[in-house]
């Protein structure tokens, strides 16, 4: 089972925020995940995030590829492979 981590699309239209989340490659965007580990609002100025890091570390260690946007918000957490 490949997994990922990627944006959840949340909130209303044309307002999105996003929650990060651990989900199988397969499942939709929005669908089914397994654990949320942390948010993005693009909306504010800044952007605003914030990601439980134990959380996202354990699933890097154990194989889980995220996405490019996901990716960049780890860089900004300071939070490494």
């Amino acid at each position: 089972m490949a997994v990922k981590i990627r944006l959840r699309r949340m909130g209303q239209k044309k307002a999105p925020f996003y929650r990060i989340v651990v989900a199988d490659a397969n499942s939709p965007r929005d669908g089914r995940f397994i654990e949320e580990i942390g948010t993005y609002d693009p909306n504010q100025d800044p952007s605003v995030y914030s990601v439980n890091e134990e959380a996202a570390k354990k699933w890097l260690a154990n194989g889980a590829q995220p996405t490019e946007v996901v990716g960049k918000i780890f860089k900004l957490a300071g939070i490494e492979k």
